[in-house]
């Protein structure tokens, strides 16, 4: 197998035991994190996350979920590692934006914002995103009606503004979570969405590039 360009997990929930039985860490270019590295944790816990994914590779890029607080969106700040609204150039023409916190959910975690400010943030992307050949979404509340956004009962949960931009945009490859049981591979027009569930049980994505394309695969740990 090649070697990973990016490897991505997240809803974290301080649990990283999973951490040492992936492979090639070390050897990718990065890791992407999409959320919920804490619950409801302090500047401590989230150093201590940060500071353990950092040993197996340096270039981190993380967003906060709904059960990270403002303490935890201040570390990544200071730390280099925070993407919320941002653009970044990963290298050989592929952009990263990602989008954190999450829609209102029933139990008033501490980071939540209405869908209508999802997609004033997603809408801001869309000049500096265009310029790179190949993008990546990476956003914590997953696509509206599709295999990554559903709870028990086959309930969608996920957010309209993150799929309407997915279907007008389409990024070659959206990195998504929030929803634990809705661990998946999903296709929007040409977007591939991937949720790989919660860190606890051992769901990550290689991100590969190939021939100038970018491919993910979701894998176990």
């Amino acid at each position: 197998m090649a070697e990973p360009f990016w490897i991505a997990f997240g809803d974290i929930h301080e649990d990283l035991h999973c951490l040492s039985r992936i492979p090639d860490m070390e050897q990718a270019e990065g890791i992407l994190i999409s959320g919920d590295m804490t619950n409801v944790g302090d500047r401590a816990v989230a150093g201590r996350i940060l500071d353990a994914i950092r040993a197996r590779n340096p270039q981190v890029r993380a967003l906060i979920g709904n059960m990270d607080t403002r303490a935890v969106e201040q570390v990544l700040k200071e730390r280099g590692a925070y993407v919320h609204c941002r653009t970044v150039n990963l290298g050989r023409g592929v952009g990263l934006y990602g989008v954190g916190y999450s829609t209102p959910t029933p139990f008033n975690t501490p980071s939540e914002v209405s869908d209508d400010q999802v997609r004033e943030w997603l809408e801001a992307a869309r000049s500096e995103l265009s310029r790179f050949e190949q993008t990546i979404l990476m956003v914590h509340t997953p696509p509206f009606e599709t295999a990554t956004d559903r709870v028990g009962g086959g309930v969608s949960v996920g957010s309209q503004a993150v799929r309407e931009f997915i279907e007008s945009f389409q990024p070659t490859l959206c990195i998504t979570g929030h929803i634990h049981e809705s661990r998946a591979v999903d296709v929007l027009g040409q977007t591939t969405i991937i949720n790989p569930g919660n860190f606890g049980a051992g769901g990550y994505v290689h991100i590969f590039l190939e021939n100038g394309r970018l491919r993910a695969e979701l894998l176990q740990a």
